[in-house]
């Protein structure tokens, strides 16, 4: 709605600059090209087409995904001094007596403002790095990107830790890493072929996620000719400042003594892993009563409830116990247990 208002007032802007610029010059102007002195109408539908062609061009182009306020106003800046500058040059050009220093004026002072104000309309991040520190608000909280490698992409849970929503940063997809997947799943071997797919589909999956901003990023290949693939995302996390999703323990160590953040999906699995497994030894103070029948309900230091069968009876005593199973969910963890002596007896 707000690009429709802005190519509305665009064109008045334009059909009023072109008139008054016709009724400016008069009608017996000598100094007129010859085509507007014969065909005034015309010539002045024709120039108002010309500045309307950006708009079309402009409706072509559908990805607009930029602060509209901060991007009006530095297009209008940008292109009101590109239309000057412009116009001085070509002023140095075009003869004092031209009839075509006044139109060629007037179309750059219309033309390239919005020109600019367009390409800021549907640019958003990348508009940082063609002016340094300057960057408008983003659609996500955090700044710095991720790049994505193929083990993570092969692997797949990356799309269960997206889906939890603790991952705000934009993620990014090299080209060759895309390229890599590829050629995985291209192979003549089907196992690899398999689990080239397989990091295919959880891509498609991760652009799927409305929470989250998951891009293919387009790489210059002269730039990082001869070297692996593993070399060429640690260049690109330079590049852009940008962190490491990956599986992968060499890539892990080669990013880190770099000093580029990773985030290894293996480590992440191992300190979400619950602490206690069945079998192991617990030492629990009953606190009160369970729900169940002969259960005994028990705290650990962080707040875990743990029920202990049969000990209903041991109220404010701290006993032994082995742990029987543990349930996770997103509402927390609860862990199932029975006293030490009763699980001897039952063996």
């Amino acid at each position: 709605m707000l690009l429709k208002i802005l190519r509305i007032a665009y064109f008045f802007v334009c059909t009023g600059a072109i008139a008054g610029y016709f009724a400016s010059i008069g009608p017996t102007d000598d100094q007129l090209p010859q085509p507007i002195d014969n065909h005034p109408v015309v010539s002045a539908l024709v120039l108002l087409a010309i500045t309307q062609l950006v708009t079309v061009a402009d409706v072509l182009i559908r990805r607009k995904r930029i602060d509209l306020i901060s991007a009006t106003y530095f297009g209008l800046l940008i292109g009101i001094l590109l239309a000057y500058l412009t116009n001085e040059a070509l002023l140095l050009i075009i003869p004092e007596g031209s009839p075509y220093r006044g139109t060629t004026v007037m179309i750059n002072l219309l033309v390239l403002p919005y020109l600019c104000v367009s390409l800021l309309l549907q640019t958003r991040d990348d508009f940082r790095f063609i002016i340094p520190y300057v960057e408008f608000a983003r659609d996500l909280k955090s700044g710095r990107p991720l790049l994505i490698d193929s083990s993570s992409l092969i692997d797949g849970r990356i799309v269960e830790v997206v889906e939890t929503q603790i991952l705000e940063s934009q993620m990014l997809v090299p080209d060759f890493i895309l390229a890599e997947v590829q050629d995985i799943a291209d192979s003549s071997d089907k196992n690899r072929r398999i689990r080239g797919r397989r990091g295919l589909e959880v891509l498609a999956s991760l652009q799927q996620c409305s929470h989250i901003d998951v891009r293919v990023h387009e790489t210059k290949t002269a730039e990082f000719r001869g070297l692996s693939v593993d070399q060429k995302l640690v260049e690109v996390a330079k590049s852009l400042r940008a962190g490491v999703i990956t599986n992968d323990f060499n890539l892990n160590k080669v990013a880190s003594v770099q000093n580029i953040t990773v985030i290894n999906l293996n480590d992440v699995a191992n300190a979400l892993r619950p602490q206690f497994l069945p079998g192991e030894r617990l030492r629990l103070q009953v606190m009160r009563e369970g729900d169940g029948e002969g259960q005994g309900v028990g705290y650990l230091d962080d707040g875990t409830m743990v029920v202990c069968e049969g000990a209903s009876n041991m109220i404010g005593k701290e006993i032994s116990t082995v742990v029987t199973r543990v349930l996770q969910s997103s509402a927390g963890r609860m862990i199932f247990s029975k006293p030490l002596h009763a699980s001897n007896s039952g063996e």
